[in-house]
C-alpha cells in the first residue's frame, strides 16, 4: 500500500449558522482541519496509508484533534504534544457576491513552537511515497520553513517524492517571505500544486495561460509536475472548475464543471489528494488530471473541510459528466 506523510498545522474550525455573519451568530459548529490534513484524510477514505507530523497541546483540545485523525485513520504516531494553543480559524460562508471570509486566530500555537531537533524525518519518512507540506503550515515562521528544508532532504535521500502546495494566503504571512520560502523549497520538487493568480504574484511570471504557467515553473524551478488549479467566476455560490497539469513534456487541461458550492474550503486539498492519487495507481496524464478535478468537483457538495468521497463517486462523476441524479 503506498504511504504519504503531511507536515500539517492542525486548527480548530469555527463556523456561525450558514450564510450568517459572526456578529449575528449565537453558536458555532466546530470541526478539527487543517490544509495538509485534509489532503491525508482525503487519501486515507481511499485506502491510502497516511500520516499526519505535527504538535498540538497536552491538553483536551489536543487529544480532541489526535483522536479526530484516527477516526479517519491516519497515522499519529508523530504527532507531538506540547505548546499553548491550537490554533483558530472562524469560516463566514459567503453568498451571491458576497465572498466567504476566513478569520484566523493562529498566533503562539503548538504547531509554531516545533522546533527541528524534535524531529528525526529518517526515521517518519521511511518506507513513505510521498512527503506533503503547503504554504499555509510554514507560513507560521521561519522554524517551520527550516523543518520543511530538513523534511525535503531526508525525502530526496530516501527516494521520497515531494508535494509542495503553495497555497498562498495573504493574511498569514507577507508575499516577501512566502516568496523566499518557496524560491527555496520548490526546485525539483516532484509535485508542484498552484494557481495563476498565486504564481504571478510570487514569482512575476508573464504567463498569459494556465498551461504557459505552468510550464514555467518547470523551467525555472525544474519541478517534475506542475499542476494549475483553474476557477472562475464572479459569484459565491457557483463557479466552474477545473485544472491543468505539466508533466514536463506534455500539458493536458481536463474538463471544467459548473458547480454550485456549499464550502469552498478544502477543495484545492481535494484536487492534491485527487492528483496524488491519479500518480500513485499508475494513471495517465489525462486520467490522472479529470480525477483530481472531479475530487475537486465533488469537494464543493460537501459541508466543512474534509472530503469524504468514494472512488466510486468520483469514477461515477467521470462518466456521467456531473447529472446529478438521485441514486435509489
Amino acid at each position: 500500500m503506498p504511504k504519504v506523510v503531511v507536515l500539517a498545522e492542525l486548527l480548530l474550525r469555527l463556523d456561525p449558522p450558514p450564510f450568517m455573519r459572526l456578529v449575528q451568530a449565537d453558536t458555532l459548529g466546530m470541526s478539527f482541519t487543517g490544509a495538509e490534513a485534509n489532503v491525508a484524510v482525503n487519501l486515507s477514505h481511499w485506502g491510502i496509508s497516511a500520516g499526519v507530523v505535527s504538535k498540538v497541546p497536552e491538553h483536551e483540545m489536543g487529544q480532541c484533534v489526535i483522536n479526530n485523525l484516527r477516526r479517519y485513520g491516519l497515522d499519529t504516531a508523530h504527532m507531538l504534544r506540547g505548546g499553548e494553543r491550537l490554533g483558530v480559524f472562524y469560516v463566514e460562508t459567503g453568498a451571491s457576491q458576497r465572498s466567504t471570509n476566513v478569520v484566523y486566530d493562529r498566533e503562539h500555537t503548538s504547531f509554531q513552537s516545533l522546533q527541528r531537533g524534535e524531529l528525526d524525518w529518517d526515521a517518519i519518512l521511511s518506507g513513505a511515497d510521498w512527503f506533503v507540506f503547503s504554504g499555509s503550515g510554514i507560513s507560521r515562521g521561519a522554524n517551520i520553513v527550516e523543518i520543511a528544508h530538513d523534511a525535503r532532504a531526508a525525502a530526496k535521500r530516501l527516494g521520497v517524492k515531494v508535494c509542495c502546495d503553495i497555497n498562498y494566503r495573504s493574511k498569514l504571512w507577507s508575499l516577501e517571505a512566502a516568496r523566499e520560502a518557496f524560491t527555496g523549497l520548490m526546485p525539483s520538487v516532484d509535485l508542484a500544486m498552484s494557481s495563476l493568480g498565486d504564481v504571478h504574484q510570487m514569482f512575476d511570471l508573464e504567463a498569459d495561460s494556465h498551461e504557459a504557467a505552468a510550464r514555467q515553473l518547470h523551467e525555472r524551478f525544474g519541478c517534475t509536475r506542475v499542476v494549475m488549479g483553474i476557477r472562475e467566476g464572479d459569484c459565491s455560490s457557483s463557479n466552474r472548475y477545473g485544472a491543468a497539469m505539466f508533466d514536463g513534456t506534455d500539458c493536458y487541461t481536463g474538463r471544467s464543471y459548473e458547480i454550485q458550492i456549499v464550502d469552498r474550503i478544502g477543495t484545492g486539498d481535494a484536487l492534491t489528494a485527487g492528483i496524488l492519487y491519479g500518480l500513485m495507481s499508475g494513471y495517465d496524464l489525462p486520467r490522472t488530471v479529470e480525477f483530481g478535478i472531479a475530487s475537486g468537483c465533488l469537494k464543493h457538495s460537501i459541508p466543512r473541510d474534509f472530503n469524504l468521497v468514494s472512488i466510486a463517486e468520483v469514477e461515477e462523476l467521470l462518466a456521467s459528466g456531473g447529472a446529478g441524479r438521485v441514486k435509489r
